[in-house]
């Protein structure tokens, strides 16, 4: 799998831009702010239907348009392929591939697979739950288009449940129809919690074995699913369905109270270990850094063991924040993954031996090839 061209049209900073790309490396260097982030996110967007920075659509606009156009080449089991996003300000955000509408976002999902690194995947540790539901809800969703469907058809099914929880506040005669929304709620969020546990125990064998080879055997990193619904190993669909419901009966006063419900993949987390104890709270800056590595890493591994090919690779601005032994380590597990890579010097890779990189300056909304 790899990205032939890109189009890009009143997309952030970029009027109109029209970029062939190499199977390798891909190192798009300049000065802060001249768009070499904006280029990763138009690919990424490809593929996840989603930006990895903003969750507003118009907010990639450029400034003073009133719409934006992405067009993308690329080739997947020898076969060409494009993918084409339109977004309008007065209109929903339209995908095409081949040239045939989508009648839903979702059918994008799996047509192209990118796993984005930047310093702001920090975040993943240092912030709440959100950030890293976040994290596990995107590489999903690539993988199994299902669950992308499922996720969407939940937060519709919890809006609407929560409006009628603040309904009954004044209408008490309306409780009887809870019972309807608790099953649709726990029928959907069942199979997101079965999904979301199966994927974490396989994303966590990942990461320790590649955070194992990071530290030279001296850390040990482990990631555990901490869903607000508890389930084991052998919890089937359906006995996490029950569980949820009986979750949702109990604290029925609590949740009329405050008008929101409080079981749920709302209130999901995952937790990071190093060495047994909490990365967020014992971790170095460093460490944190090599156990959000070790994750990308792991979601290669996911994406090549799932479909067979290794996704793109997106990393924006990462290698500054690696130092020397993390840079050599990352750079030589990419053997075969086409790789964009954004930064303000492109002399630390044309250093690299025997690698085939092609190099573009991104000035002020135009990438040249150089």
């Amino acid at each position: 799998m790899y990205i032939k061209r890109l189009k890009l049209r009143n997309f952030r900073n970029y009027d109109h831009l029209d970029i062939s790309f190499g199977k390798n490396f891909n190192i798009l260097s300049g000065n802060n702010g001249q768009g070499k982030t904006n280029i990763l996110e138009a690919i990424f967007m490809c593929a996840a239907a989603r930006s990895h920075r903003t969750s507003k659509d118009q907010d990639m606009v450029m400034l003073g348009r009133e719409s934006f156009l992405i067009s993308l080449d690329f080739e997947r089991e020898q076969i060409d392929k494009n993918i084409e996003i339109s977004f309008s300000k007065t209109e929903k955000k339209k995908v095409r591939i081949n040239g045939i509408p989508l009648k839903k976002i979702g059918g994008l999902m799996g047509n192209l697979n990118a796993v984005a690194f930047s310093p702001e995947d920090l975040l993943i540790i240092k912030e709440g739950p959100s950030e890293r539901r976040r994290f596990v809800d995107i590489t999903i969703s690539q993988l199994k288009p299902s669950y992308f469907y499922d996720l969407q058809q939940y937060n519709r099914t919890l809006t609407q449940r929560n409006m009628l929880l603040k309904e009954i506040q004044n209408k008490r005669n309306l409780i009887d129809t809870l019972e309807i929304w608790n099953n649709n709620l726990a029928t959907i969020g069942s199979r997101i919690i079965k999904t979301r546990y199966e994927f974490v125990k396989r994303l966590g064998k990942y990461a320790e074995e590649n955070h194992s080879r990071i530290t030279d055997g001296a850390e040990k990193l482990a990631i555990r699913y901490a869903p607000s619904v508890q389930i084991d190993e052998n919890s089937s669909i359906e006995d996490i369905m029950l569980m949820f419901v009986r979750l949702l009966e109990k604290s029925m006063e609590r949740e009329l109270q405050k008008a929101s419900t409080l079981y749920g993949p709302q209130r999901d987390d995952y937790e990071i270990f190093l060495n047994g104890g909490s990365i967020k709270l014992y971790g170095s800056q460093g460490q944190q850094r090599s156990a959000v590595l070790s994750m990308k890493l792991s979601e290669i591994d996911l994406i090549l063991e799932e479909t067979g090919e290794y996704p793109v690779l997106l990393l924006d601005d990462v290698m500054s924040e690696l130092d020397g032994k993390r840079q050599l380590y990352l750079l030589k597990n990419l053997d075969g993954i086409q790789t964009f890579i954004t930064c303000t010097d492109s002399g630390f890779f044309k250093d690299l031996p025997g690698s085939s990189a092609s190099y573009y300056s991104i000035v002020s909304g135009t990438a040249k090839k150089e």
